[in-house]
């Protein structure tokens, strides 16, 4: 799956156009910049575009003059006016953040329109942000891929990656995987770590370029050097296998615990795995169970049905049938077969519950249905098992529960 998480970024591009002032002995220094300021406002006050914007700058971030954000978004305002490209991109953003301004989408828009109007690819890149989240303007996924594509054009490195994500979803534009992998592979070239993961994934799928699992794992070496989560997991895992790299277990355990040390789910997952089959590590079930809990509070439906057994069976905790059942219905509501079918058994036993075998029928059914081959015999045999100690009723109210299920929470 591509990964979305950059699509959303804020507004955070830095107020550009202050350089700082080369250093020298301390009195110097605040003698150059004073009198650097005096001559700045100067020229500000007679009407230069250029020295209020970096006037403007300098209130912003408190050089040679008091830190002021409404000073700041004062003379900025004034360089924005005579037309000053960086001063309107720089409004727009002090308007959708509410530095010196009160926050106003629509201003925003205006100014960053206003720069983009001009060429000035960061504002175009932030125009399609607003586009794209309906932020100051109607929501339009059309007009947010043609700001991104002229602020891509002009080697805006975010833009390309988010035009990137549009191509691979078909997101205000034709779903198309080789300009997907064009605009990903342009910004991975260019150090984006989220692009890097991304053209490894196409990589690895052969989605719009080639199938070359050598390349992939270039790739995601590059980005899980960046800390990129999903690029550590995938690099981990085509090391426990020897896909695309040499096997090497040290080197799966070590980027696998990269990544669920930042906190990705799935690789928690994947880390308490190890830790309870022994895999590059030592077995751990005091760990196995740490990492079953770090995933599953994440969301992961095998996780939830895994930590749900370990309380069942007290594997690595104190044994604890309610909390066991509770784990089995996260997942089961996710639509896990498993739990779906552990959590029938418990309801027909009441374990961690009182008995309910309108409930049990229900869980049962729902995990054969799930379910594929001997499981799913196995699963079938203990529901009619069941059925055959419920009456009419019972099993009428049971089936009519199963029709009205929908799974709940689940992970894409």
């Amino acid at each position: 799956m591509t990964q979305r998480s950059n699509r959303a970024c804020l507004l955070a591009i830095a107020i550009v156009g202050y350089t700082a002032i080369s250093s020298a002995l301390p009195a110097q220094t605040a003698t150059r910049e004073a009198d650097d300021v005096r001559q700045l406002r100067l020229a500000a006050e007679a009407g230069d575009a250029r020295a209020q914007f970096d006037l403007g700058v300098r209130y912003a971030g408190g050089k040679g003059v008091a830190a002021n954000d409404a000073e700041a978004a004062r003379w900025i305002g004034l360089a924005a006016a005579q037309g000053l490209a960086d001063a309107q991109f720089n409004l727009g953003l002090m308007y959708a953040d509410g530095n010196g301004v009160g926050v106003d989408p629509q201003q925003a828009v205006f100014w960053l329109r206003k720069a983009a109007d001009q060429g000035d690819a960061r504002a175009q890149s932030n125009l399609g942000l607003m586009y794209a989240n309906g932020s100051g303007v109607s929501r339009d996924a059309a007009q947010a891929a043609q700001w991104y594509r002229k602020a891509a054009d002009q080697g805006e490195i975010t833009a390309q990656f988010t035009l990137g994500l549009m191509y691979a979803s078909g997101d205000g534009t034709a779903k198309d995987p080789q300009q997907a992998a064009a605009w990903f592979l342009r910004a991975a070239e260019r150090g984006h770590a989220a692009a890097q993961f991304n053209i490894g994934v196409h990589y690895t799928r052969g989605i719009g370029v080639p199938q070359d699992v050598v390349r992939a794992a270039e790739w995601f070496q590059k980005a899980a050097a960046q800390d990129e989560a999903g690029a550590q997991l995938a690099l981990g895992t085509m090391y426990l296998s020897g896909n695309g790299v040499p096997r090497d277990l040290t080197q799966g355990l070590r980027w696998i615990r990269a990544s669920a040390e930042q906190g990705n789910a799935d690789a928690q997952y994947r880390l308490a795995l190890m830790f309870a089959n022994g895999i590059a590590t030592a077995r751990d079930d005091g760990q196995a169970v740490v990492w079953y809990q770090k995933a599953a509070a994440g969301g992961v439906a095998a996780a939830q049905t895994n930590l749900g057994a370990r309380y069942a069976t007290g594997v690595g905790v104190p044994q604890d049938t309610v909390l066991a059942l509770q784990w089995f219905r996260k997942a089961a509501d996710q639509g896990d077969g498993s739990a779906q079918f552990n959590l029938g058994v418990m309801y027909a036993n009441g374990s961690g519950t009182t008995v309910d075998v309108v409930e049990a029928y229900k869980w049962l059914t729902l995990a054969v249905g799930a379910a594929s081959g001997d499981e799913q015999k196995r699963y079938g045999t203990a529901r009619d098992t069941l059925a055959r100690s419920m009456t009419p009723d019972q099993l009428l109210l049971a089936q009519r529960r199963v029709q009205e299920w929908r799974p709940a929470g689940v992970r894409q």
